[in-house]
């Protein structure tokens, strides 16, 4: 029987990562994305490589925040009789600017801002969730992931919006932690090291927050989206079916040194 990861964010950083690293390991693929046509051969590529590995790719290029749009593609996964057997949010889409206006000629992060932010990065997750639920297309055992950051703890400036989506992400695992317990499904969080990725450097300073954390990482060197994809691998096997709710660092040790 086939086995299925549903990715959310697939065609880039660590989403792209793990279609490769899983699909290489006895996973299809089922990816959601939003690309504009310039990076479509990227996507492309990225369902050859799936392939290639002698799986399946099934990739929908749409607004996976759209209430719509996710009832539609877990009503075709139903369709098709495809059930989740790993499920990862890799969503990196939010507002990155201050709380507070620096002058007067700029606006403070606005509500709508921090809204969209929270909803993409952190509360889909209990929507597709849910709604995977809802469709009876998650399988029994299955593994929820969601990619979450030390900057949820941590002060890095025009982060505030993106900070407090990842706060409310990890308490969303915890929460979903316990309330799928009866659904022998576990969620657990990634936080992963600072990694080059293409959402990285969206962030105001990310050289400088790039050449901090090679500094301070005991491996001297930054994360990688394959260092993550190959730790959802290993956590994808059954001998990890009693780890939930937890925050997993994947960084080389970069989070325990000051």
């Amino acid at each position: 029987m086939t086995s299925w990861a549903l990715i959310l964010g697939a065609s880039s950083g660590f989403g792209e990562a793990a279609a490769l690293e899983l699909s290489k390991n006895g996973f299809s693929i089922v990816g959601v994305h939003l690309d504009r046509k310039n990076t479509m051969p990227n996507v492309e590529r990225i369902m050859k490589s799936i392939e290639s590995h002698g799986q399946k790719a099934l990739f929908f290029n749409v607004n996976a925040a759209d209430e719509e749009k996710r009832k539609e593609i877990v009503t075709k996964l139903t369709d098709q009789k495809i059930q989740i057997n790993l499920l990862l949010h890799s969503l990196a889409f939010g507002t990155l600017k201050p709380f507070i206006a620096q002058n007067s000629h700029d606006e403070g992060l606005s509500k709508p801002q921090l809204e969209m932010t929270l909803d993409v990065m952190a509360n889909s997750l209990v929507y597709w969730t849910q709604e995977l639920i809802k469709q009876n297309a998650l399988a029994k055992g299955a593994r929820i992931y969601a990619m979450t950051s030390e900057g949820g703890t941590h002060v890095i400036p025009s982060y505030g919006a993106v900070s407090a989506a990842k706060a409310a992400l990890e308490s969303h695992v915890r929460q979903l932690a316990v309330e799928l317990a009866p659904h022998h499904a576990t969620v657990n969080a990634i936080r992963a090291g600072v990694t080059d990725t293409p959402a990285l450097r969206k962030i105001p300073g990310s050289d400088t927050l790039i050449q901090h954390s090679q500094n301070r990482n005991p491996y001297g060197r930054l994360t990688t989206p394959e260092d993550v994809a190959k730790a959802l691998v290993a956590l994808s096997k059954p001998e990890t079916a009693w780890m939930t709710g937890n925050v997993l660092g994947v960084d080389g040790g970069e989070c325990i040194v000051a």
